[in-house]
């Protein structure tokens, strides 16, 4: 049963490094494609986008993060995701632009290395 919670763990942990890197990729291409070419504004840049990956990045941290804290006892893991996920929150109250796609950029960058750490502490 442990090693099932485990692989589901270091699962999770693994979608949440590939739901960043995709959060980025869609935060720089909306950036480039909106401003440069004037395309897709409405769909991609959608505030229903970023309040659903901020959700899935709350749930996916918190599980993962939490779990590998109780399992290996490291903390920074955890904090450095919470920064992360802050700084998503923050650019939810930025504004679409430059500034808010920084802010998420910044903050998938740390969940995805709290993720990153999270399984090699569980290693």
């Amino acid at each position: 049963m442990r090693a099932a919670l485990l692989s589901i763990r270091d699962r999770l942990d693994r979608v949440g490094v590939l739901l960043s890197g995709l959060c980025a990729l869609h935060c720089l291409l909306s950036v480039v494609l909106v401003s440069a070419l004037g395309l897709g504004g409405q769909a991609l840049l959608a505030p229903e986008i970023h309040q659903i990956g901020l959700a899935l990045a709350i749930v996916v941290g918190v599980v993962t993060l939490g779990i590998g804290l109780r399992r290996h006892g490291q903390r920074a893991p955890l904090a450095i995701g919470a920064c992360g996920i802050a700084l998503m929150a923050a650019a939810l109250f930025a504004g679409h632009g430059l500034p808010e796609a920084l802010l998420t950029i910044a903050g998938v960058a740390l969940v995805a290395v709290a993720h990153i750490r999270n399984l090699r502490h569980a290693a």
